[in-house]
């Protein structure tokens, strides 16, 4: 087995191999403009590439240090961990945080003890998704979807709602205003404006990125932005304003982005994230998953968070400082 760095000459095979948008040739190029040093890794068999990941590495500047993040790649092995931690230790890192593409289970969860990695004390990536099945009929779909989301579909379409798909830039910058609008009202943090950007202006050219907006009475009032990889369209980021919530706008734009994936071929709807099976109406987020749940996707629990520890001590101070800052970014956002 070789594990090196893959070329650029590599690309096709490389996206052939990975699983999710954010593994994807494209979606590394969008890190490497964002200013971080990101590294991929194809492990070979003669010439033949078999296993393929990418990872980024963020500066810790007061420890003068990095840590790796390795999101929705490959279940990993003996020589992936080994290529990790070698890689971790050029780079300086303190540790590697890996999420990976993977469904929970005890076998799961116990390969990945025995290869040395301990369970994150903090996720980036929800441990739960929703995903529905787009393989199935019209039919099928609309009868798995909650009688409420049902009847909220048709009262958006009664409203005269109108939805409609779109790459021109335009619509992108209303897509924005809508998303920080948003975060704004419901004090939580989104990345900034020029994340969103730089994501655009890389998956946009690539065919990978479009948005989906509602208008009513010629008014913006939601509008998604899609990104569409292998066979699976993912629905990341949104927005909405706080006005005309009684024409449902939401529901009709999640419908539409069910059909969309249906016009396009493709076999999931990835919603991004989920709260588990118990999920407590208490929950800031609760809103959120319950919205998602009403169009009968499937509950996936993935196997989680793990860190490869290539420096215990500061590994663990990393931890401490990491609570306290996120502490006081949530004390200042009320």
């Amino acid at each position: 087995m070789i594990i090196r760095e893959v070329t650029e000459a590599e690309k096709n095979a490389y996206n052939k191999l990975v699983s999710h948008v954010i593994q994807s040739w494209e979606w590394g190029e969008f890190r490497k403009s964002a200013g971080l040093d990101l590294v991929r890794i194809g492990h070979y068999s003669g010439n033949r590439l078999v296993k393929a990941y990418q990872l980024t590495f963020h500066d810790v500047p007061i420890f003068k240090k990095k840590i790796g993040y390795l999101p929705k790649g490959p279940m990993p092995d003996r020589d992936m961990v080994r290529a990790l931690a070698d890689l971790g230790k050029r780079k300086n890192a303190t540790y590697i945080k890996i999420e990976p593409l993977q469904q929970a289970s005890g076998q799961a969860h116990e390969k990945l003890l025995k290869l040395g990695l301990v369970e994150s004390k903090k996720s980036l990536f929800t441990k739960y998704n929703f995903v529905i099945d787009l393989s199935r009929t019209k039919e099928t779909l609309m009868a798995s979807f909650s009688q409420k989301t049902r009847y909220n579909i048709g009262v958006a379409q009664k409203k005269g709602v109108e939805v409609y798909e779109s790459t021109k830039d335009a619509d992108f910058e209303i897509y924005l205003k809508l998303y920080f609008d948003t975060t704004q009202r419901q004090k939580y943090f989104g990345h900034t404006p020029e994340y969103h950007k730089k994501v655009w202006e890389t998956l946009k050219p690539a065919g990978m990125a479009r948005v989906l907006i509602a208008k009513y009475q010629g008014e913006p009032l939601v509008a998604w932005m899609l990104f569409s990889f292998g066979d699976t369209l993912y629905y990341p980021y949104g927005g909405s304003s706080a006005e005309h919530r009684e024409v449902m706008a939401s529901n009709l734009v999640c419908f539409e982005a069910i059909a969309l994936g249906k016009k396009m071929g493709l076999l999931n709807f990835d919603m991004w994230g989920a709260l588990g099976p118990d999920a407590k109406s208490s929950d800031p987020w609760f809103g959120f998953h319950r919205f998602k749940a009403g169009y009968g996707p499937t509950l996936v629990e993935y196997v989680g968070t793990y860190d490869l520890v290539i420096k215990n001590v500061l590994y663990k101070t990393l931890n401490v400082a990491d609570k306290l800052r996120w502490i006081f970014l949530r004390t200042m956002k009320r």
